[in-house]
């Protein structure tokens, strides 16, 4: 559970964090146009076309709901496991897909000229930051409800069974 939650708070949308840091620290200049170059390297990997992501939503959606039927219907650990780890995961990588849409438009923006790339490379550095603080955030919620109840269900089940 730490260790994922490590992996998803690590980055947002695959552009390092110490990149995200000095662009929004300096505010222009080469540290702009770094961020913008992740960026227009790492946001076609944030792309699904509608017919994808109604596909890739349904299977996790399904997914979802066999593991918490099995996990609470039918008292399976793993199960139960599974959900308290996917279903914030996979709120995760919903978040990361708005993410990436906002930030497609605010780099075809600067790419169009119609703001600067400083202000664009600032703007886009203050929503990665944003996000990176909510996942973090998120992370450390969900391992307490994760550990909470775990140590319910050893109250219950002192026996393990």
């Amino acid at each position: 559970m730490a260790g994922a939650w490590t992996a998803a708070g690590r980055t947002a949308l695959g552009v390092p964090p110490d990149v995200v840091a000095r662009a929004y620290r300096e505010r222009e200049g080469e540290a702009s146009v770094v961020l913008l170059d992740w960026l227009s390297l790492m946001l076609p990997r944030w792309r699904a076309r509608p017919s994808e992501g109604a596909v890739l939503f349904g299977l996790s959606v399904f997914v979802l709901v066999a593991l918490a039927v099995l996990g609470f219907g039918y008292r399976l650990e793993m199960a139960q496991a599974l959900v308290l780890l996917l279903l914030p995961l996979g709120l995760v990588v919903l978040a990361r897909f708005r993410l990436a849409a906002r930030l497609r438009l605010l780099l075809s923006a600067a790419h169009a000229g119609e703001i600067s790339a400083a202000s664009a490379a600032t703007d886009a550095a203050r929503q990665l930051r944003i996000h990176r603080f909510v996942v973090n955030g998120l992370s450390i919620v969900v391992i307490a409800v994760a550990a909470w109840w775990g140590a319910l269900w050893l109250l219950a089940h002192p026996y393990g069974f």
